[in-house]
């Protein structure tokens, strides 16, 4: 399998997730602004969403979507690692998978386009709003999102939250959060994508 990201963008977390499976992959970067690889491919020519993260299966298939990405990874490398299809706890990873790539991904996302004053208060708000929403469900002492397990959906919120820092967003004000992104940051499998995308020396 072959992993195209773009350095600490959402794909860190399929990366993650990679590693965690301990599945043998090869990884490239790509320049979105110029929708090339680092080794010169045209981009678009791979996948025409031309966003990251996108997987080359053995097979010659490509996968796009991040939340597909990392089912897929686990449940094909490491069988049972994840709850299975048709169980509440499948529905609960689902859960909150959907719930970080479409309100906390997605609340992140308008903040990268330069948004200033009023605009990007309202918008820090609304991110701090779905914040909550995870803060409050961390209150019941769980280690990991869904639970006592690490998932994929634990590898996409450090991934999105990472981005807090560089935008002037306080996450101080989610003790829990941050002490879920310590926990997750401390996994060999983080650090070693960290490390592969130069974000970690």
């Amino acid at each position: 399998m072959k992993l195209y990201y773009s350095p600490g963008a959402c794909s860190l977390a399929s990366h993650i997730v990679l590693e965690e499976a301990g599945v043998a992959y090869s990884a490239e970067k790509v320049n979105l602004r110029e929708k090339q690889t680092e080794s010169g491919a045209d981009y678009l020519a791979i996948t025409p969403r031309g966003a990251v993260p996108a997987l080359a299966l053995d097979g010659g298939e490509v996968l796009t979507e991040g939340v597909a990405i990392m089912q897929y990874v686990m449940d094909s490398a490491k069988p049972g690692a994840l709850p299975a299809a048709g169980t509440l706890g499948r529905a609960r990873l689902q859960e909150a998978l959907n719930y970080v790539a479409t309100e906390v991904h997605k609340t992140y996302s308008p903040l990268f386009r330069g948004l200033e004053g009023a605009a990007k208060e309202a918008q820090l708000a609304l991110l701090d709003a779905r914040l909550k929403v995870i803060e409050d469900r961390l209150a019941d002492g769980r280690a990991f999102l869904t639970g006592t397990e690490f998932t994929p959906a634990d590898a996409y919120l450090f991934t999105v939250t990472n981005w807090s820092r560089p935008m002037g967003h306080d996450l101080s004000r989610f003790p829990r959060i941050e002490a879920l992104r310590a926990r997750i940051a401390e996994r060999p499998s983080v650090q070693a994508a960290m490390k592969a995308e130069g974000l970690l020396k």
